[in-house]
C-alpha cells in the first residue's frame, strides 16, 4: 500500500488539473459563442451564393470557364482543414481519419493524390505520407477572409495548371455543441446545376442578369472558392472550441473520480497505520506487563 504522504500529492496534483482543465473549459465556452455566432451568420451567405451560383451555371456556357472543366480524373487534391491546437478529444483525428480513408480510396482506384494541410494538427500527420503539396500552419486561431483566399488561390491555380484534376474539401461540420462531423465537400471543378426543360425556364425567368450570365460567372467564381474555404474554416474553428470544451468538462469529472478514489485510498492507509500503531502500543503494553 503506498504511502499516507504519496496519496496525499497524488491527490493534490489532481486537484490542480482539474483547476486547469477547468479554466480552460470556460475559456473554450466563451470563445464558442463568438465562433459559433461568425459561422452561423455566414451560413445565409453561404447557401445564398451557392444558390446564385447554380442559377448562373445552370444556363451559362460552362466551356468559357476553365474552373469548370470537367476532364478524366487522374490527380486528386485534396484541402484538409485541422485546428493548430489540440486537447479537443478526437474531433482532429476523426477528420485525419476520413482524409486517410479518401487517400485509400484513390490510391485503390490508380489515381495519384496530393494534400493542402490548413491547420498545424493536420500537418504533423499528413507531412508523414509524403503528399502534402502546400501547408497553411498558425492561422486557425485568428483567421480572416484574405487567408481563405490566399489558400483558394493556390488550389485555382494548381487546378488550372493541369496538376489536379479535381479537389475536394475535408473538414469538420458544426452539427451541435456535442456533436462535429467530419465531411467531404467538391470544390473544383465547379458542376453547374442540372435542369430540364420547364426547369430550366422558371429559373432563367427569376433573375435578369447585367451584364451577361459569362460576365458575371467570371468575377463569381473566384469568390466562390473564397466562400466555399472560408465557410469550412469557419465550421472548424466553432467545432474546435466546442470540442475543447467538452473534453475538458469530461477531463475535469474524470479528475473529480481521481480524487474521490485517490482519498479513499488515502483513508485505507490511514487506518491501516493507526490500526498499526495501536498494535505496537498494545503490544508493548504486553510485553510490559510479562
Amino acid at each position: 500500500m503506498p504511502s499516507l504522504k504519496d496519496v496525499q500529492n497524488k491527490i493534490v496534483g489532481v486537484k490542480k488539473t482539474a483547476q486547469i482543465t477547468s479554466a480552460m473549459n470556460m475559456v473554450a465556452s466563451a470563445k464558442l459563442r463568438g465562433a459559433q455566432e461568425k459561422m452561423e451568420n455566414f451560413r445565409p451567405y453561404a447557401d445564398k451564393f451557392n444558390e446564385a451560383m447554380s442559377n448562373l451555371s445552370g444556363g451559362g456556357n460552362t466551356d468559357a470557364f476553365p474552373l469548370m472543366d470537367v476532364r478524366d480524373v487522374k490527380t486528386v487534391e485534396l484541402v484538409v482543414i485541422t485546428s493548430d491546437r489540440g486537447l479537443c478529444g478526437s474531433f482532429n483525428s476523426n477528420i485525419l481519419k476520413l482524409a486517410y480513408k479518401k487517400i485509400d480510396e484513390y490510391e485503390a482506384q490508380g489515381k495519384t493524390v496530393s494534400v493542402v494541410c490548413v491547420g498545424k494538427k493536420g500537418n504533423q500527420s499528413l507531412k508523414k505520407t509524403g503528399k502534402v503539396r502546400t501547408r497553411f500552419v498558425d492561422i486557425m486561431s485568428d483567421f480572416q477572409m484574405f487567408n481563405a483566399r490566399e489558400i483558394a488561390q493556390d488550389v485555382a491555380t494548381n487546378f488550372l495548371s493541369g496538376a489536379a484534376d479535381k479537389v475536394e474539401v475535408i473538414y469538420g461540420s458544426f452539427q451541435s455543441v456535442a456533436i462535429q462531423r467530419p465531411v467531404v465537400q467538391e470544390m473544383l471543378p465547379i458542376t453547374p446545376i442540372e435542369t430540364e426543360g420547364e426547369e430550366i425556364k422558371k429559373q432563367a425567368g427569376d433573375y435578369i442578369y447585367e451584364p451577361s450570365t459569362e460576365e458575371i460567372m467570371d468575377v463569381m467564381q473566384p469568390l466562390y472558392l473564397n466562400v466555399i474555404i472560408y465557410h469550412a474554416m469557419l465550421e472548424v474553428g466553432a467545432s474546435e472550441h466546442a470540442a475543447r470544451m467538452t473534453s475538458m468538462d469530461n477531463a475535469t469529472n474524470a479528475c473529480k473520480d481521481i480524487v474521490s478514489d485517490l482519498t479513499l485510498v488515502y483513508n485505507k492507509a490511514r487506518q491501516a497505520a493507526v490500526t498499526g500503531e495501536l498494535m505496537d502500543i498494545v503490544g508493548g503494553a504486553e510485553a510490559l506487563k510479562g
